[in-house]
């Protein structure tokens, strides 16, 4: 596997990680005020700039309303599409 940002299943993860927000009805800065970060914090994550550890996406999923086990379900159905 190669080793770059930029494969398929990283821009499936970003993009699940927009789309989950954007239901959840918040923008960049609100996710940013929550997690006590600056909204470029969640800009880099959602375009790639920065990859999360599973501690931060556990973070952002309660953040979001959304438990880590059914974020990984969508996250694997979404890449089997």
């Amino acid at each position: 596997m190669p080793k770059t940002i930029f494969s398929a299943p990283q821009e499936c993860l970003q993009e699940l990680l927009r789309q989950i927000r954007m239901d959840a009805g918040f923008t960049q800065g609100d996710v940013a005020q929550r997690l006590k970060q600056p909204q470029s914090f969640v800009s880099k994550y959602e375009s790639g700039e920065r990859r999360l550890d599973v501690i931060e996406l556990r973070q952002i999923c309660g953040i979001l309303g959304i438990s880590l086990a059914k974020f990984v379900e969508k996250f694997e159905k979404a890449l089997n599409k």
